[in-house]
């Protein structure tokens, strides 16, 4: 079976090149996967905005009101990094919408990747660190309140501790939490998961995957999931504006291939999403947010 991937038009919010938030990674990530051929012209899922109703299982109602009527207190939006605008609160809606829809195939396929998604800064009162809705806790609240999930799995390698998720579901023991990141990056008061693994500055491809692999046995043997996301943010990567850890592209691409493959190995369901990453060249970016997608496609 093709693996199902999911994209929008929407999920780029059409920022100023200077901003520096590089919002054009998602058209360009989407244009990639085509011209490479690991989607067919035409060929992707396209999710619908998320509705008020699944919003609000993640978020405080009134926050969720604030974005969808550009009524975001301005010292919010310079928490979240940008002005939450119309384009933006679409864009939002339809980048969680799309983690609904990435959760909701993987169910049904076993994997399935979306080409947004991981905005786990985002908390149950409001926005942070470019994150206004967070999608994979919103996904995953939504799957739990339906029955189609009993116990959940995050897996967050993005370089930023998913501290909006950890704090979402800091009382659900349904959930388990669990984020590989850079020790002195973003944020710097951070949260408590279930199961944090703090990374040193300079952290290069091996001792990296030293560290993920009893973590992920760990989260695995914890948790029980009926589904994993994965944050496969590229942020780690030693050319990352943001980042301070050192891996390469084969450093990545084993990451990823070690989560999905030892999920999948399990019979675990995985639901894809690809976090964070900074570069002034889109071009290079998005060709590294990509490696999510080739590696998925070994176990499609």
């Amino acid at each position: 079976m093709p693996l199902p991937i999911i994209h929008h038009p929407a999920f780029d919010a059409d920022f100023d090149a200077a901003h520096r938030f590089p919002m054009s990674k998602f058209s360009r990530l989407a244009e990639i996967l085509v011209e490479d051929g690991l989607v067919a012209p035409g060929g992707y899922h396209e999710p619908a905005p998320a509705p008020q109703d699944w919003l609000r299982l993640a978020h405080d109602p009134l926050y969720v009101d604030q974005v969808l009527f550009s009524a975001v207190p301005p010292e919010m939006e310079k928490a979240i990094g940008f002005r939450v605008d119309e384009k933006v609160a679409l864009r939002s809606r339809c980048a969680t919408g799309g983690t609904v829809l990435t959760a909701h195939l993987a169910l049904v396929e076993g994997l399935a990747c979306n080409t947004a998604g991981g905005s786990h800064h985002a908390a149950r009162d409001g926005g942070a660190g470019f994150s206004v809705f967070n999608d994979v806790a919103v996904a995953a609240s939504l799957l739990l309140a339906d029955g189609d999930a009993g116990r959940v799995l995050i897996v967050d390698c993005d370089v930023h501790q998913g501290d909006g998720t950890a704090r979402i579901f800091a009382d659900e023991r349904r959930v388990f939490t669990l984020s590989l990141h850079g020790a002195r990056n973003y944020p710097v008061r951070k949260a408590q998961s279930d199961l944090d693994v703090p990374l040193a500055d300079g952290t290069g491809d091996a001792d990296y995957l030293d560290a993920l692999v009893p973590a992920l046995a760990e989260g695995l043997r914890r948790s029980l999931p009926d589904i994993v996301f994965y944050n496969a943010g590229v942020d780690p990567h030693a050319d990352d504006r943001l980042g301070r850890l050192a891996l390469s592209d084969a450093g990545l691409a084993e990451r990823d291939r070690t989560v999905i493959g030892t999920c999948r190995n399990a019979g675990i369901p995985v639901a894809c999403v690809i976090g964070g990453g900074y570069s002034r060249d889109i071009d290079a970016l998005a060709r590294r947010h990509s490696i999510l997608h080739r590696v998925a496609w070994e176990f499609a």
